[in-house]
């Protein structure tokens, strides 16, 4: 006999161990993932050329149609049915949205949609509201934020005075005055009601319905008396296994190493397709590094969504650096950042995220932390603050 068909016969027969391992990943990584991916946006398979205009088209229409919603329900909802524009004094959580007018996607109403969204979960928490509201509008150029003046009749809505317009009218790039703006916000609200916590929600960050359910159980938790915030949103194209973030990569490992030892523990028992692998370490170790890279390929993003089965399976880990649509302010942390905030100048590439970022770094005793999956539903697909493409694309 060749030898060439000596060595077909020894290693390529069903009972090898190792043809079955080929051809189990060629399966699934060719065939099933595929399959399963391509239409998943924040899979390594999926097909950006064939679905990505489509779906962003198809967000950006839903947006329109919510925000043209929004509009409607505020424009025919009565004064006292809203029942929010009275704060009361040193609540348990208070809600402040930072909000300004858009020159770009004005009829998306972002703010209108998150202040509907906020007005129909409010009421979730007993017989108190779950949390007290401040529409923070922060506009200083000629012209009105109309969402904003809408609102007035629904939402207790603050405002820079005349005098402090005035101080603040220095010419001062983006990213500082959006700064500016937030430190703000964050301080008018604690001179306003004095809150026991303090959430900051940019005003395109549309909460989910069990809001405020996890924000009561994250404040529940030990590590909230020693954090200087809690990030409620994290982009999802960065959330990732294959990350500088070290704790992911143990996520990952470890992932991979309980999903090998159940399977492995199970296959004498379900065995369909005959395979021969066992509880060994060659065997261990063949199916960790395949379900560590199914996941990765298939979209960490997508298990995550797993946790939202309960508030107390939202996992907390180290605060990442990019983006605050959503931040969580335990007790007088919000008066803490502030201070910090005012204290840095903010330019391109280092925009206040970053400066909380570092900050939470290098301050001795300070800690921050992100919550996953996200609390929030990031809606701005227009910028308010910085350059947009004719027609916003989903990456």
């Amino acid at each position: 006999m060749p030898r060439w068909r000596a060595f077909l016969s020894q290693y390529l027969r069903w009972s090898n161990t190792v043809t079955q391992a080929a051809a189990l990943s060629v399966v699934t990584f060719c065939v099933v993932l595929p399959l399963c991916g391509h239409r998943l946006l924040f899979s390594y398979f999926f097909v950006r050329s064939a679905y990505l205009d489509s779906m962003s088209e198809d967000v950006l229409q839903d947006s329109l149609a919510q925000g043209q919603g929004a509009l409607r329900f505020f424009q025919n909802a009565p004064t006292a049915a809203a029942r929010f524009t009275d704060v009361a004094q040193h609540p348990e959580l208070l809600v402040t949205v930072v909000t300004a007018r858009r020159n770009e996607g004005r009829d998306y109403h972002y703010l209108l949609q998150v202040m509907r969204q906020l007005s129909g979960i409010l009421g979730g928490c007993g017989e108190r509201r779950c949390a007290e509201v401040l529409v923070c509008d922060v506009e200083s150029g000629p012209q009105e934020n109309q969402d904003a003046k809408m609102l007035e009749d629904h939402f207790r809505v603050i405002r820079r005075s005349l005098q402090e317009q005035r101080s603040s009218s220095e010419r001062v790039n983006t990213f500082e005055r959006e700064k500016r703006d937030y430190v703000f916000c964050l301080r008018r609200g604690w001179e306003l009601v004095r809150p026991r916590n303090v959430v900051v929600l940019e005003d395109d960050a549309v909460p989910r319905q069990d809001f405020f359910s996890v924000v009561r159980d994250l404040l529940s938790r030990r590590f909230a008396l020693r954090t200087l915030y809690v990030k409620l949103y994290h982009p999802e194209r960065l959330q990732r296994y294959w990350n500088p973030e070290p704790y992911r990569l143990l996520e990952w490992v470890g992932l991979g190493l309980v999903g090998a030892t159940a399977l492995l523990l199970a296959l004498p028992h379900w065995n369909p397709c005959s395979f021969s692998f066992t509880l060994c370490a060659g065997h261990l170790l063949f199916f960790t590094l395949y379900i560590m890279a199914a996941a990765e390929l298939l979209g960490r993003h997508y298990l995550l969504e797993v946790r939202r089965l309960s508030p107390q399976l939202y996992a907390i880990s180290p605060a990442t650096e990019c983006c605050t649509p959503a931040m969580l302010f335990p007790g007088n942390a919000s008066l803490r950042v502030a201070e910090f905030l005012d204290g840095s100048f903010c330019v391109k590439g280092n925009a206040k995220d970053m400066v909380l970022y570092q900050m939470a770094r290098t301050i001795p005793g300070e800690r921050a932390h992100s919550v996953e999956p996200n609390l929030v539903t990031h809606i701005g697909a227009y910028s308010s603050v910085r350059p947009n493409p004719p027609r916003p694309r989903l990456l």
